[in-house]
């Protein structure tokens, strides 16, 4: 049986997709993440100031920022511990658009239809030289810390019971859809694209 490659894409690399990340790292899938974005966001102290970074930024480097900042603020409200998991799973944030030195995913994992939209958007744009067949999955996962732990365990739960057991997934999806959707009421969007 081949091991499927993944990735998990939100806007920010930040919650959602490392969560995700994280959880399928530690149960052994072969797993990358990435954010659509143009550049990574994360709360401020208000709306309308939050943290921007450039992708490419070390989590750490995140980290010693809002730690001088505002301490209280940012553990209270999740941020500091979630790039410390953050830059125990990899170095900094990456952009999905730019990540075509990385190769090719069995299965591509979106949080957000706007985010699902722009992979599919990507993919389309790209040229198709390997015919290779790609799984782009919207599961809907409101960003914040709660949510996005259940959306990695509803990613898992996908990845373990159905992708990893079908040797065709390209023949069974529907079934695995609908299959899903029934269980764990949660509508799922799918597409399949080329590389």
């Amino acid at each position: 049986m081949m091991k499927l490659r993944y990735a998990m894409v939100c806007s920010s690399n930040q919650n959602r997709s490392m969560e995700a990340h994280s959880l399928l790292k530690r149960e052994g899938f072969e797993v990358s993440s990435y954010g659509t974005g143009s550049h990574v966001k994360l709360p401020g102290p208000s709306l309308r100031e939050p943290n921007v970074y450039d992708f490419g930024t070390p989590y750490k480097q995140m980290f010693d920022d809002l730690r001088r900042k505002d301490p209280e603020l940012y553990k209270r409200n999740g941020i500091l511990p979630m790039l410390k998991r953050n830059s125990a799973v990899k170095l900094a944030p990456q952009r999905w658009q730019d990540n075509a030195a990385d190769g090719y995913f069995d299965v591509v994992f979106t949080f957000e239809e706007k985010v699902f939209d722009m992979v599919i958007e990507d993919l389309h744009s790209r040229d198709h030289v390997l015919m290779k067949p790609v799984l782009v999955i919207n599961l809907e996962v409101k960003d914040n810390h709660e949510e996005a732990a259940i959306g990695a365990r509803l990613a898992l739960v996908l990845c373990q019971e159905q992708l990893e057991t079908t040797e065709f997934w390209e023949d069974s999806i529907d079934e695995i859809v609908v299959n899903f959707e029934r269980q764990h009421r949660r509508k799922l969007l799918y597409s399949i694209s080329f590389y």
